[in-house]
């Protein structure tokens, strides 16, 4: 048997394009639930997060960035409606926004995700979510005593295609699955001046 046969690759002709099976992959929707949204630091992954904001329908009515600039510059890309802030205070502060998506670095954010819980509001924490584990424990006990929703903006995760393989995986397509061998590589250039720069695999 040669190993075109083997591989079933002889079924395949040059240039055939083969139909992947239909798979619900993609995450549910809310239907009805739309909140006020706070986005608290408005760096440039920001830009993808008011990206999925805006096409998903979602209200982004808050900006605030410790540099103004930043934020009046996303305002005006994105919700040109929105108010923005140099503190993050007066983002919690109002009782309109349920929901901010905090995306400033990780030394800042653990005491931004406190008073946000403690303001009644749902976190979105941008990853990585905290650079201690115990951090992380206490944040999520904090959560559940304020009954409020904290999550991690794992994005990678929910990724079409990492979703699509999951369906797969569990529907049974792929057979047994022994082992997986992944490798992704994308630009880091966000790291630098921050404490991932000093980071060695």
């Amino acid at each position: 048997m040669s190993d075109e046969k083997e591989y079933g690759l002889s079924l395949v002709r040059d240039n055939e394009e083969i139909q992947a099976p239909s798979l619900p992959y993609l995450p549910p929707k809310p239907k009805a639930y739309s909140p006020p949204i706070g986005l608290i630091g408005c760096g440039g992954i920001t830009e993808y997060h008011l990206r999925a904001y805006r096409k998903q329908g979602y209200k982004v009515t808050a900006l605030c960035d410790i540099d103004l600039q930043r934020a009046e510059k996303r305002r005006e890309e994105f919700y040109p409606k929105a108010k923005t802030y140099e503190d993050y205070r007066k983002v919690l502060d109002d009782p309109k926004i349920e929901v901010v998506d905090i995306a400033t670095h990780p030394e800042e954010r653990v005491e931004i995700i406190e008073e946000a819980l403690a303001a009644g509001k749902h976190v979105l924490s941008q990853k990585p979510f905290v650079v201690d584990l115990q951090e992380g424990r206490r944040l999520v006990q904090l959560a559940k005593e304020a009954g409020r929703l904290l999550a991690v903006n794992q994005n990678g995760r929910w990724a079409p295609h990492f979703s699509y393989l999951r369906q797969a995986i569990r529907a049974g397509m792929l057979g047994e699955i022994v082992s997986v061998d992944f490798s992704l590589q994308w630009d880091h250039d966000w790291v630098a001046d921050t404490v991932f720069n000093e980071v060695r695999h």
